[in-house]
């Protein structure tokens, strides 16, 4: 008979025994579970370097590399949004577009949401020497009065056609911000301007557009972000707006929208809204400070899912911006906007290099763990990736991409900016022309000597210029950039000028028209704004005192026309300055290089008299 001494210690070897053991094996991963999880994660694929020791990877992803492809079959992600960085030309666009499906379907998962900020105007991927770009929404508001809708439906089809050959299903367009504020950094013209019912009418017959041509559109950024004086990826803006202005201004356009054509997808902003939620919140740091929209469960389920009725995705903004990114970890920042509402993390984390894609997994089994712990709940989960998984099957995703390639690249190049979709981007652009003043100096004659122009940069001196000296052939035309600091050295060309045009863009370019936070350090090292300003009153200051024809264009935003108007015979407006790049080899075998573009082609028309400046502002100016 063994001891009981002995027979006890026996007894507590085999349970600890047992009890390591059970230590060991971890509980089953919920497989269906870990899939609904991914299905809600949108990545950007950028930038990707082989290179483990480039800390600061900026090689453009433009071919899918094996490690990614299976990272999309293991992983069954529900999309990515790509960058212009990412697109060179027609044939490559749509490789990489068949490469990212095809991984999805060798993992057997459901086809990928291949998303795109194609909003027209200052925010455009596709080079705009291939695509359609036009002149933007704040010139489609400036056409409202005698147009209605018709620029905003006819753009709406014609990028939705475009995208939809180069294989992109996703659209975060169109902007429905109401643009209530002369100092917005980040909307300005990328909205169809300050009349809420006009914007709801226009954004509505856009996203309808893109939507009947089978392109997802998204209306952005809910509840609004018209009236801000910070830019969301640099900072948190807070909108104080009351509940009678949100529910007339900020919130109309989107109700408009859900009422009449449901869009497929709408985006967050992030930003403060205190009158629909005030709830705190500590962020990283420890501090104290009330909860942005994209975080906000009253905002994303009580208003927009519940009141508003909406039946569509909720995709937040892009959440490595500083409004989010400044606040919350990144797994953080995914578990709370789940809880909010949003179906759909856009850029959650970022996939730079091999050792990066083991985040992913780590992320998917983070957000998998809150479900289990209750900190999400589970039921929400799998509704929120049926949601998914309905509006892919009614985009009919799965039916697209079945063109073999070459017969595909082959239909995009004869879609892609063809003469009708060109005819229609010059039609707006000459439509939205808006003359503010002009004290009886216009058209320009035939027999004048010299024009001086003093632009923003190299490439619009060079578009308008070509524009100018097509229409005015025996006319000297000049130009000098305010950006390369031609001022000074161009004193005698602007001496012998008989008209002075100066040209200017307020507000400067956002970080989304530059691309994203990737590019923050090139929006840092901008020169002074204040500087370029000063340049331009200074040379109208001058030309005015001698006598000299003066013609003042806004480029952008018409906000600040009133500081020239005292020095500008002629003010005009035109909200945009898109321009392409023409390459050609001239009869002595040299390689020309010019810039072209719609705008300029219609401001030039107006400034010769070929057209008659028809456009209204969209937008209050003093």
């Amino acid at each position: 008979m063994i001891n009981s001494s002995i027979s006890q210690k026996l007894i507590a070897v085999l349970l600890g025994a047992l009890s390591c053991v059970s230590c060991a094996v971890k509980q089953p991963a919920d497989t269906q579970l870990r899939e609904y999880v991914a299905q809600k994660l949108m990545l950007d694929l950028r930038y990707y370097c082989d290179d483990e020791l480039d800390t600061s990877c900026n090689t453009p992803l433009t071919t899918l590399p094996k490690e990614l492809s299976k990272m999309i079959s293991d992983t069954g992600i529900g999309g990515v949004v790509l960058f212009a960085d990412n697109l060179d030309n027609t044939e490559q666009m749509l490789r990489l577009n068949y490469a990212l499906q095809q991984a999805a379907q060798r993992g057997g998962h459901s086809p990928l949401f291949i998303a795109i900020d194609q909003e027209g105007g200052r925010v455009v991927r596709i080079p705009q020497n291939l695509a359609t770009s036009f002149a933007g929404n704040m010139a489609i508001g400036a056409t409202y009065a005698q147009h209605g809708d018709y620029f905003a439906r006819l753009s709406g089809e014609i990028i939705a056609k475009e995208l939809l050959s180069l294989g992109f299903n996703v659209n975060f367009a169109p902007t429905v911000d109401v643009n209530v504020n002369p100092l917005n950094p980040v909307i300005n013209v990328r909205s169809y301007g300050e009349d809420a019912n006009i914007v709801a009418e226009l954004g509505t017959a856009q996203m309808a557009a893109m939507q009947a041509q089978g392109m997802m559109a998204t209306l952005k950024h809910f509840p609004g972000h018209g009236d801000t004086s910070v830019d969301s990826h640099t900072g948190l803006p807070r909108v104080e707006h009351g509940l009678q202005q949100i529910e007339a201004s900020d919130l109309l356009p989107f109700q408009y929208a859900i009422d009449q054509n449901a869009p497929a997808m709408i985006m967050t902003a992030h930003i403060q809204y205190p009158q629909l939620d005030n709830t705190l919140f500590t962020t990283k740091e420890g501090e104290s400070t009330i909860l942005p929209a994209t975080m906000s469960r009253k905002i994303l389920t009580d208003l927009l899912r519940d009141k508003m009725a909406f039946k569509g995705l909720i995709v937040t903004d892009a959440l490595d911006m500083a409004g989010i990114s400044h606040f919350f970890d990144k797994t953080e920042a995914v578990i709370q906007t789940f809880a909010a509402g949003a179906d759909i993390a856009l850029m959650p984390i970022a996939i730079r290099r091999p050792a990066d894609i083991g985040k992913l997994d780590a992320l998917i089994d983070d957000v998998v763990k809150a479900v289990q712990t209750e900190r999400l709940d589970k039921q929400e989960i799998t509704l929120s990736a049926q949601r998914i998984e309905q509006v892919k099957n009614q985009y009919q995703l799965a039916q697209r991409n079945t063109l073999p390639l070459e017969q595909a690249i082959e239909n995009a190049q004869a879609t892609l900016g063809n003469a009708r979709h060109r005819q229609v981007e010059q039609a707006l652009a000459d439509s939205a022309i808006v003359q503010i003043k002009d004290a009886g100096v216009l058209p320009l004659k035939q027999t004048l000597k010299s024009v001086y122009l003093s632009m923003p940069d190299t490439t619009k001196c060079m578009a308008l210029t070509l524009a100018l000296t097509t229409r005015l052939p025996k006319v000297n035309i000049q130009c000098g950039s305010v950006a390369n600091g031609n001022q000074g050295s161009d004193f005698d060309m602007r001496e012998q000028a008989d008209v002075i045009i100066a040209a200017d863009i307020s507000p400067d370019q956002s970080l989304v028209e530059l691309g994203g936070m990737d590019d923050i350090q090139t929006w840092r090292d901008r020169a002074p704004k204040e500087q370029q300003l000063s340049q331009q009153l200074a040379l109208l200051q001058a030309a005015k005192a001698q006598g000299k024809t003066t013609i003042f264009i806004s480029l952008r935003a018409p906000y600040n026309v009133n500081v020239f108007a005292h020095y500008a015979d002629v003010i005009l407006a035109s909200f945009a300055y898109n321009s392409n790049k023409v390459e050609y080899m001239d009869k002595s075998g040299r390689l020309i290089t010019q810039f072209e573009g719609a705008i300029f082609n219609a401001l030039a028309d107006v400034i010769t008299g070929n057209k008659v400046a028809t456009g209204t502002l969209p937008v209050t100016i003093d």
